[in-house]
């Protein structure tokens, strides 16, 4: 399961957003389906998770991977409701969670995300990633989210009440986090990364320290009963976002420290900060080396 989410999420950061599978095995992924309360599921295909929330007032998804995923991704959400797919949410702008933005738009269906999500996906992006750059194109208007907020948007769909709110410079500057209120799960996009080292956008306004305040954001909303879906990985709960909390704050410390006392990269790989942590967080495409080094370049701007 690791090396299938670790492959979908490599070629979005080395490839510019796009697959490096064929459109035809993206269309062959199996999606699966899995129930995380009534009326609340999570769908696993090929790029980020995706919440589904249905109902008499229709389909609401979170986010819709690669556009090759979509004809997938009807089908699944077909056996869980006969409803139409009233609204697609962006968590962020990566393509793994927007990619199926223009054939969702053009069947009906209002794309929803915060104000920076439309702005980067309008004017395109250059995408860094541990020195290598992606020219990733403009999305033509149709997959552009037709509504957009600042702060946060609250939708009263399907007997529930989901809140998605903006959380600063995390994953990118565009994320939000979802809850939902009464089925009490919390949908985190990529701001969680359950079982590896996580990517941080910075080229897309990122950072470190936001992640850590996002995800001590959402700890607030989130008991010990809360389902917790994560943007890759397995369906979470609070006590392994609380661990992942602990990681990320850990090798900020530690990193930190060494950038204060003057080292260099080379001389902070060489000190191995993230031991710790690699054991259980270090399996995935952000070998521990990596993650030392994206971190670095964040902090210091090199």
């Amino acid at each position: 399961m690791r090396l299938k989410l670790a492959g979908s999420i490599l070629s979005l950061v080395l490839a510019g957003l796009a697959c490096s599978a064929s459109a035809q095995d993206q269309e062959e992924v199996q999606i699966v389906v899995e129930e995380v309360s009534p009326k609340v599921y999570m769908l696993t295909g090929r790029g980020g998770n995706i919440g589904v929330s249905v109902g008499e007032d229709g389909a609401f998804l979170i986010d819709d991977q690669y556009a090759p995923m979509t004809p997938a991704i009807r089908e699944a959400v077909a056996e869980i409701t006969d409803e139409p797919i009233r609204f697609v949410f962006n968590t962020h702008w990566h393509e793994d969670h927007t990619g199926g933005n223009e054939d969702f738009s053009e069947a009906g269906s209002l794309i929803v995300a915060h104000d920076n999500v439309r702005k980067r996906l309008a004017a395109g992006q250059l995408m860094s990633f541990l020195g290598q750059e992606s020219n990733v194109p403009p999305a033509p208007d149709v997959a552009l989210p037709v509504v957009t907020f600042d702060h946060a948007v609250t939708f009263h769909i399907n007997g529930d009440e989901l809140r998605a709110f903006h959380v600063l410079n995390a994953h990118t500057d565009g994320d939000a986090i979802v809850h939902f209120k009464e089925a009490d799960v919390v949908h985190m996009g990529d701001i969680y990364f359950n079982g590896f080292y996580p990517f941080i956008d910075a080229s897309s306004g990122g950072s470190l320290e936001g992640m850590i305040a996002a995800v001590e954001q959402a700890l607030e909303l989130i008991g010990e009963d809360t389902a917790v879906i994560p943007g890759h990985g397995p369906l979470s709960n609070r006590q392994e976002l609380e661990s992942y909390r602990e990681m990320l704050a850990g090798v900020h410390e530690r990193i930190g420290a060494l950038i204060d006392e003057g080292l260099s990269l080379d001389e902070i790989k060489a000190q191995r900060p993230t031991d710790e942590f690699d054991e259980e967080w270090g399996g995935g495409f952000i070998a521990p080396e990596q993650l030392v080094e994206m971190v670095y370049s964040q902090m210091t701007g090199k």
